[in-house]
């Protein structure tokens, strides 16, 4: 079992006192979160990518290289990639770099993104988002296994003999989980090439990501790469933390009451209730996240957003502080305990080299 913590890298004012972080404040911030997280004893650090205001992460591997550099043990992973408006060449070149400068600490979770916009600033029709999503993917997916690439299709140029450098260390691609907080479509693929599926389920209630993790579960068995129970699963999950509860909500209350994604919409305790939000004290951090495993099975990863809303910096340490001491070390024994032995654990890149890497497809026929 992986975990971590992903960043959205929002720019936005504290509500208690106004201040708001510079890009270059924000930037750093990002930084040295991920730096406490490998201090603490976390397994991932994961980037969202943006490309508008508020958000400053618009170059994940640049921040994501440099990070490697500071780091020994971190896997860097990305909360978005977006396969729709990134060409698939660069996208394989990229993270292919980045696995050799970070000795293959190094994932990927492919979306769509949540703003809409995005798609005509790069060129890219919204009304084709499934279909770049899969056509784009399946150049990915080629790009990393085969020397020599042709390739036509709908959305990009011819390639011919093509060759992407570097080629990914070791011969192994780096692992892919496709992410989605809505489409069926998503889940299709990822069970399609035996990938991870990450249900970021931070917003919606569980029930719908349930009926969307056991679809990819179906499927990911009827493609032939083991059974529904062995599917890799990753979650999403939003905690902040303090000793005592009452003093986590009073604290929390005016960050989510005003937070740019759901501010001035549902109460704290409606939202509490009805998605994973945990506002509390670690112990109700370790029970809520172990009644994850109830709704959705054995799992791989959990990613937990910490530094959202205008929260300052100091804030944001001192919860991966207590993630790191008091919930994460209760967490692992408690889910490797759980775990049958059949159940595999979260694929890294030894493993993958050790193994062969997983996700050739069982046919050439109804592609994702």
């Amino acid at each position: 079992m992986q975990f971590g913590i992903f960043s959205v890298g929002d720019v936005t004012p504290d509500p208690t006192n106004g201040t708001t972080p510079t890009e270059a404040e924000r930037i750093r911030a990002m930084v040295r979160i991920a730096l406490k997280a490998e201090e603490v004893g976390l397994d991932v650090f994961a980037t969202g990518e943006h490309h508008n205001p508020p958000f400053v992460p618009s170059s994940p591997t640049t921040m994501l290289g440099y990070v490697a550099a500071r780091t020994e043990r971190l896997i860097l992973s990305t909360a978005t990639t977006l396969i729709t408006t990134n060409d698939p060449v660069k996208i394989a070149e990229d993270f292919a770099m980045l696995q050799h400068l970070a000795d293959g600490r190094v994932d990927l979770m492919l979306g769509r993104g949540n703003t809409g916009p995005v798609y005509p600033w790069f060129g890219q029709d919204i009304r084709q988002g499934i279909p770049l999503a899969i056509e784009n993917y399946h150049l990915l997916h080629r790009l990393w296994r085969e020397d020599v690439v042709d390739w036509e299709g709908r959305f990009r140029t011819p390639l011919q003999s093509f060759t992407s450098t570097p080629r990914p260390l070791d011969g192994v691609p780096p692992f892919v989980w496709h992410g989605s907080i809505r489409s069926p479509e998503i889940a299709e693929q990822a069970a399609y090439y035996g990938d991870g599926f990450f249900a970021n389920n931070i917003f919606w209630p569980k029930d719908h990501f349930a009926r969307l993790i056991e679809l990819y579960r179906t499927r990911f068995e009827h493609y032939g790469h083991g059974s529904a129970d062995q599917a890799i699963v990753g979650l999403g999950g939003q905690v902040f933390l303090r000793r005592n509860s009452q003093d986590a909500v009073r604290e929390f209350r005016p960050y989510f009451d005003n937070a740019p994604v759901y501010g001035h919409g549902p109460s704290l305790e409606e939202f509490t209730e009805q998605t994973p939000l945990t506002v509390g004290s670690p112990q109700e951090a370790i029970d809520r996240t172990l009644r994850f495993r109830e709704y959705f099975g054995d799992y791989q990863r959990q990613l937990f957003l910490v530094d959202h809303a205008g929260l300052p910096l100091k804030t944001v340490l001192e919860q991966l502080d207590l993630l790191g001491e008091e919930v994460i070390p209760v967490l692992r024994r408690e889910f490797e305990s759980l775990r049958p032995a059949h159940v595999p654990t979260a694929p890294t890149h030894q493993s993958l080299r050790a193994g062969g890497s997983r996700g050739g497809t069982t046919s050439e026929e109804g592609t994702a």
